[in-house]
């Protein structure tokens, strides 16, 4: 089943990294990566600082191949950087393994990076290799991908949809339960009662949604 995975590295692990060293008041987002014969080019958003003090930044990089602004909203810059493949890190581990990014913000504080694989097996292996790079990498959320068809999906209100996805995420439904209700309720910032209640009225909409209209057994 496909798995999406959430991980975070130090700032300085990753090549965009670099520019929190001259800029440590930014924040980066990726865009997106394309794969090509012999560069990797990905596409990301600056926020928080003028686009000349970002080429600036990069000016001396050696894994810098090009760099040219694509568009600019306010004062937020879409990037594109070309970097050569000899920087061997987590852009290169990913097209290595063919684990997709998602998504991957970065600031001084560290890189957050969400990746899908075709099961978990594609997540562990793109672990075992960033480790065998020394790439030091934290996995903070793992969960398989559960389609929802939209009449499901309607019969939920917003907050029992939250509720039932962060009770999933955090093991509520397993056996033994990796989490207790109380856990669920400080992360959601509601009370136990509270908790119980949207689970109960979640499921039981998800129940009537589903059952109401299947076929009876023969």
């Amino acid at each position: 089943m496909a798995t999406e995975a959430t991980f975070t590295i130090p700032a300085d692990q990753f090549p965009l990294g670099t520019l929190f060293k001259q800029l440590p008041g930014v924040t980066v987002e990726l865009e997106r990566i394309i794969p090509a014969q012999d560069v990797v080019v990905p596409y990301f958003w600056v926020r928080g600082t003028a686009v000349e003090d970002i080429e600036e930044a990069f000016h001396d990089h050696p894994g810098v191949k090009k760099i040219q602004l694509v568009d600019s909203v306010e004062d937020e810059y879409l990037l594109r950087v070309e970097w050569t493949l000899e920087y061997d890190g987590v852009i290169s581990t990913l097209m290595e393994t063919g684990v997709p990014l998602i998504k991957a913000v970065g600031t001084n504080e560290g890189w957050t990076f969400d990746i899908r694989g075709d099961d978990r097996r594609d997540i562990a292996a793109f672990q075992e290799r960033c480790r065998e790079k020394d790439i030091s990498i934290m996995l903070t959320k793992l969960h398989a991908l559960t389609p929802i068809d939209s009449e499901t999906q309607a019969a939920l209100t917003d907050t029992q949809q939250e509720a039932l996805v962060l009770a999933y995420e955090r093991g509520y439904f397993n056996t033994p339960r990796d989490v207790k209700m109380v856990d669920i309720g400080d992360e959601l910032g509601i009370s136990q009662q509270a908790v119980a209640s949207r689970l109960r009225r979640g499921i039981s909409a998800i129940l009537g949604s589903t059952l109401a209209d299947s076929d009876p057994p023969e």
